[in-house]
């Protein structure tokens, strides 16, 4: 895009790429805000305005014009399956975001019409009923008349999946069908399965009759990885932290990832976890790998940053919050030998921790071990999800030198969680300002793609408003952050976690070139509209990834998505709508709830004698007698 008053002069130091006339949040405390960026091989150079970049345009140098847009740095998911998703992602059609029922059930209809013989059709997260306007979920009904004939299988949740009955055949489903371990196969009067599969209360059940479906040959696995990373990018992203997860085995898992990084085509920085996949040898897969790899191997672009998000088993707590809280029998005796192996050979881990009765009897190996001199010993691990870490616990992941990875696990699943555990739980669900009270490093995901949306927006709006895809206020302000904190937990902290803090997160002279270029600006647009920001131009490693509006075709050419009968080619992933404004209903509940807020704050200086205890009364000549 030529750009008026910068006129190619630069030989030596020329730039790859100028972006200018843009309304920066650099992320960087010494100099927050600027105009222009320069870059030169994938690296920040310059950080200020059109004098400081221009010195550095050559005739070769692209420069953007950002229309006086915001930038941010690029972001960080800190616990995406990316890797599963991937290999996944053309194979899904996506109800994210899609706002009502009748519209979901429209696209499955067209979709299982061009789907041919013997695939399926799978509806797998990033949808909750609280988002649709029936507030319900479909019905197995709805899923025979939709395709009488094709296997359709929608997974809601952990909590449970819904099976037409070409689906229950395909999967093997009959009256003498077991009930597995953990879960639950609903049956009519005769016997028979119903389509309704209970997670109870774990989701075994679930993942494994979708690993029933047929799934993708290595060449359509690549393709799908790369058109689901540029569906990241889309939304501004470029690095995400790999959780792992059940049914990704590795290393056979793992290859397409692998080979797309040997060939320079990744879009997005990955860093990647082991997750032990066969109980009972959890111990021996751990140290197997320890011997085959080094921890933080790799390079920017796809780097080991350790094992988990478990590490055994039986030390998994399920959130299905639909359900009980799981009892664990005695775990400690495999826990603490996986723990050990991994602290003594220097490789950090997380662990997927709902509830804090598991993050106490975690925390009671770690001081265990910290009586040894393992803990902390530089070794960077992590407690995931954590929704109800007590203050204790917090205290002593502080000082045995942990960190925390929260997601918006209750954007969706909130209303299960308020209603079995009620409101002051839900207010504290995850402690996010405890968190961050205590020093820790707080980093923002999304959990994608299973549960929640990978649209990290949706995530930024839950940090900041409280508020579920429903609309219903969960956490009250206490336990919010403001845009900026939550923008750099989405940023920052999540180079912390993997130990590139001097090189990621910020945009700053000599830190990766990863920026997004915003549809709106974050820092101002009305809170409901914060799920509804894309990026229109976003950077990774100073190449252009993703580009639309004004820059489009400035990015790199992707195939045509494949096989053609895929969802993804038909309607695409997210399922964009438009920002409403503030309604007249909004407005009047967002003011109720200030006079509220302004009504506690008053009692508080009431309390400390800085008010009057009563408020004198109205009086209004208006209506006097």
């Amino acid at each position: 895009m030529p750009v008026g008053g910068l006129v190619p002069r630069a030989i030596d130091n020329a730039a790859d790429l100028v972006v200018r006339n843009a309304k920066i949040h650099t992320g960087n405390p010494v100099r927050p805000q600027a105009e222009a960026i320069a870059i030169r091989d994938g690296i920040i150079t310059v950080v200020g305005d059109d004098n400081d970049v221009a010195s550095h345009v050559g005739p070769d140098t692209k420069v953007v014009d950002a229309l006086g847009r915001r930038m941010v740095p690029g972001l960080n998911d800190a616990h995406l399956h990316v890797i599963r998703g991937g290999l996944n992602y053309v194979l899904e059609l996506r109800w994210d975001g899609v706002p009502t029922l009748r519209q979901g059930l429209a696209m499955l209809r067209e979709q299982a019409a061009r789907t041919p013989k013997g695939q399926w059709v799978r509806v797998v997260g990033g949808w909750s009923a609280e988002q649709f306007a029936e507030r319900r979920l479909p019905t197995v009904a709805e899923l025979n008349a939709a395709a009488p004939d094709t296997p359709v299988f929608v997974l809601n949740l952990y909590q449970s999946a819904i099976l037409n009955r070409a689906a229950l055949k395909a999967a093997g489903f009959d009256k003498d069908t077991p009930d597995p371990r953990g879960g639950q196969i609903m049956r009519g009067r005769d016997g028979e399965p119903t389509g309704m599969l209970l997670a109870a209360p774990g989701a075994l059940i679930l993942y494994s009759t979708l690993a029933k479906a047929p799934v993708l040959d290595e060449e359509h696995r690549k393709s799908s990885t790369r058109h689901f990373l540029r569906e990241l990018n889309r939304f501004g992203l470029t690095s995400a932290i790999d959780a792992a997860g059940g049914f990704q085995s590795f290393p056979e898992n793992y290859s397409t990832i692998v080979e797309l990084a040997e060939a320079g085509e990744l879009s997005l920085r990955i860093a990647y976890h082991l997750f032990p996949q066969t109980a009972g040898q959890e111990v021996a897969d751990l140290a197997r790998w320890i011997e085959m790899a080094s921890f933080d191997d790799g390079d920017e672009w796809l780097r080991l940053n350790g094992a988990g998000e478990n590490l055994t088993w039986a030390a998994a707590d399920f959130e299905n919050f639909a359900q009980p809280r799981p009892e664990h029998p005695p775990y400690e005796a495999e826990f603490e030998k996986a723990v050990r192996l991994l602290m003594e050979n220097g490789w950090g881990f997380r662990l997927h921790a709902t509830y804090d009765e598991t993050i106490r009897r975690d925390l009671a190996i770690f001081e265990k071990l910290a009586a040894e001199g393992l803990f902390p010993a530089g070794n960077r691990w992590l407690f995931d999800h954590a929704e109800t870490a007590s203050p204790d616990s917090l205290d002593r992941v502080a000082a045995l030198g942990g960190a925390m990875s929260v997601q918006n696990r209750l954007s969706f699943q909130g209303e299960a969680f308020l209603r079995r555990y009620g409101p002051g739980a839900a207010a504290d669900a995850p402690p996010i300002a405890a968190m961050l009270e205590r020093g820790l490093t707080v980093a923002g995901g999304t959990d994608a793609t299973r549960v929640s949306t990978y649209n990290p927006w949706v995530a930024l709006h839950w940090l900041v408003s409280g508020r579920n895809v429903g609309d219903l206020v969960l956490r009250p302000r206490s336990n919010r952050v403001d845009r900026q904190t939550a923008l750099r937990m989405f940023t920052r902290a999540g180079a912390e976690l993997t130990g590139e803090e001097k090189v990621k997160g910020i945009l700053s002279p000599g830190f990766y070139a990863d920026l997004a270029i915003l549809s709106d600006d974050y820092f101002t647009v009305p809170e409901p509209e914060i799920p509804h920001i894309e990026s229109l131009l976003t950077v990774t490693g100073g190449r252009i990834v993703y580009a639309v509006g004004e820059y489009e075709g400035l990015d790199e050419e992707l195939p045509a998505i494949t096989p053609e009968w895929s969802p993804v080619a038909h309607f695409g992933g997210y399922q964009a709508t438009p920002g409403t404004g503030l309604s007249g209903a909004r407005q009047a509940h967002a003011l109720g709830e200030a006079v509220a807020e302004s009504e506690q704050h008053r009692q508080w200086r009431a309390r400390r004698g800085l008010a009057p205890e009563t408020v004198s009364s109205f009086f209004d000549p208006c209506f006097s007698l």
